[in-house]
């Protein structure tokens, strides 16, 4: 007889948050069936049902062993590290769907919670799938903080070095040194709420931290390579500890305590998705006023700048509409607003998980044809390799921007060299399927306001893929070559209209000097 895991649904644990002195604690449920165990883990019927509270009070040195032996038959990339059992069960409980309850200081003591010194105030956060961003509105205008490195932009990853792990505050070189050791997970935002069935977790298997799926649609399990095991974490837990550090980045700067967010997200999300991004920011101890699709947050900074243009020309202005278009690393939103008065409404919204990983993954393949069968073994060697892969390639779109080819020299110790003129044609034919849907998602949106693209005063353009001169082509191409508006930064526009909703929600005026 053996152990066959069947779902694991909950474990047992404390989140605290650092400097943030807040705490959850999240109840289980074991699943496992005591079965023959098959070649291929499957579901069944017969469970045996573990509700685990608190302590536990015998010992799971047997099932442990048990358990090990199940997973290194289910994942054989254990066999190439070594992993004790007790890291083992751990890394499986980190595949499971976590279900939780966020009670307030109240509830918690029975007391009424005293009055703060401190006026609401709400923060306006951009988690992107590879930068990030924070914004206020201190009383006059929008604000983006800055961390330590007096960087505005931050990378959207997280480092586990030992059992500390860090948020992404540090500098380019140093990320991508991070990057080559297998240590550092990001891109979570795409695979947040996602089951292993899905094409995009699929797609992310080519990622330099380890991805492995069952194909039964439960949730993937992600680890990072930390002192030659494997250390397993969830999309939310590395959303949440980032959440963390840029609340404390805020506090320190603001000199308040913030709860208050308004989080920008794909307009594809699902409602799971949605609960997923919540969860994470109640582990981070922050509430979340409004979830704001990114066209939605971007047609806000428009309706105020259309609001102060008309109350500088003395004029009662007449309804503009516009045509956003945002573009990421993981994902693609387009949106119709009308805007009239300072007031913006949202025609519709349409949605992809498309975006910048997509046509850098395709340039990876097209470079290394054979790059899923080089790395499939996830082995010290291979994620080194497949984060100097993507280093390379991700350097060599930037500078596509700008130019209309560059040399590609490459080296990947495995017996695996590049070298090769890549020029922008090439980028452009390679990623032509990607560029089409971004142009279907523009037709359908439009469909969907019922509006003429003759109707649309504005269009703009945003996001990190905004700089490709391809999709830029493409938008202004879809709009009958109208001029792109230019009245607004790019990479800060989503982020600064979640901090207007920020200050619209909690009716924020002015900070106290």
């Amino acid at each position: 007889m053996s152990v066959h895991i069947l779902d694991i649904l909950e474990t047992d644990r404390f989140f605290v948050s650092e400097g943030v002195q807040e705490a959850l604690e999240v109840k289980t449920i074991l699943y496992i069936s005591i079965s023959s165990l098959p070649t291929k883990p499957r579901l069944s019927r017969s469970i045996v049902n573990l509700q685990i509270l608190g302590s536990l009070l015998f010992s799971f040195d047997h099932l442990l062993q048990h358990l090990s032996t199940a997973l290194f038959s289910a994942f054989p990339v254990f066999q190439t590290v070594s992993t004790p059992p007790q890291l083992l069960f751990h890394l499986v409980l980190g595949m499971a769907e976590q279900a939780y309850t966020v009670a307030s200081d109240s509830e918690n003591t029975g007391e009424e919670k005293a009055p703060s010194t401190y006026p609401e105030i709400a923060i306006g956060i951009d988690i992107g799938t590879s930068q990030c961003s924070v914004a206020v509105w201190n009383g006059s205008q929008v604000e983006l903080l800055k961390n330590t490195r007096n960087q505005k932009m931050m990378r959207s990853y997280v480092t586990f070095k030992d059992d500390t792990p860090s948020g992404g505050f540090s500098n380019q070189l140093s990320q991508e040194h991070e990057m080559l050791t297998g240590a550092a997970i990001f891109n979570v935002k795409r695979l947040i709420g996602r089951v292993d069935t899905d094409p995009v977790v699929h797609s992310s298997k080519s990622l330099p931290f380890l991805v492995q799926t069952l194909n039964i649609g439960v949730r993937p399990f992600i680890a990072a390579l930390v002192n030659n095991a494997w250390r397993s974490t969830t999309p939310e837990e590395v959303l949440a500890i980032f959440l963390i550090k840029l609340r404390a980045m805020a506090e320190l700067q603001l000199k308040r305590p913030i709860r208050n967010v308004v989080l920008t997200i794909p307009a594809s999300f699902s409602r799971f998705q949605l609960t997923r991004i919540e969860r994470a920011c109640a582990m981070a101890g922050l509430h979340v006023l409004r979830l704001m699709p990114e066209p939605t947050a971007v047609a806000l900074l428009y309706a105020q700048q259309q609001q102060q243009t008309t109350h500088e020309n003395m004029g009662s202005g007449s309804e503009r509409i516009a045509l956003i278009f945002n573009m990421g690393a993981g994902y693609s939103d387009v949106g119709v607003t009308a805007t009239a008065g300072g007031v913006s409404q949202i025609r519709s919204l349409a949605g992809s998980a498309i975006g910048g990983e997509d046509l850098l993954q395709n340039m990876m393949h097209y470079l290394l044809p054979n790059v899923d069968t080089l790395f499939s073994s996830h082995g010290i060697n291979e994620i080194k390799a497949m984060g100097m892969l993507r280093v390379v390639t991700e350097d060599a779109i930037h500078k596509l921007s700008t130019q209309t080819s560059i040399q590609i020299d490459l080296d990947l110790g495995n017996g695996s060299k590049i070298n090769k003129v890549l020029h922008r044609q090439e980028f452009e034919e390679v990623n032509k399927k990607v560029f089409e849907k971004c142009e279907s998602l523009i037709t359908q949106c439009l469909h969907d306001a019922k509006i003429a693209i003759e109707d649309v005063n504005d269009v703009i353009v945003v996001g990190g893929c905004s700089y490709i001169p391809k999709v830029r082509d493409i938008v202004s191409s879809a709009c009958k070559r109208k001029e792109l508006y230019k009245g607004m930064n790019p990479l800060e526009a989503a982020v600064c209209g979640a901090a207007l909703e920020g200050a619209v929600a909690t009716e924020a005026t002015s900070f106290p000097s």
